[in-house]
């Protein structure tokens, strides 16, 4: 959970936002029907733990305009 916090806050920041709006905008997209965004990104900590936080976000912002994972 430290971790995602962590990554949400970044994210946010890298956006020039505010976390909360962030993490709503998480929320409310879903993948492949019936998964949240946020659900997928706290589920993969494996994944965005290992890379750099410029992977994760460019994951992030693929997933947000495709709707589907970069790799």
């Amino acid at each position: 959970m430290i971790f995602f916090t962590y990554l949400l806050e970044r994210y946010a920041e890298f956006k020039q936002s505010q976390a909360n709006v962030i993490l709503d905008q998480w929320d409310s997209l879903m993948l492949w029907g019936d998964t949240p965004l946020s659900n997928y990104i706290f589920d993969n900590y494996l994944i965005y733990h290992m890379e750099a936080l410029e992977n994760a976000f460019m994951d992030i912002d693929h997933i947000l305009i495709h709707g589907e994972p970069l790799y």
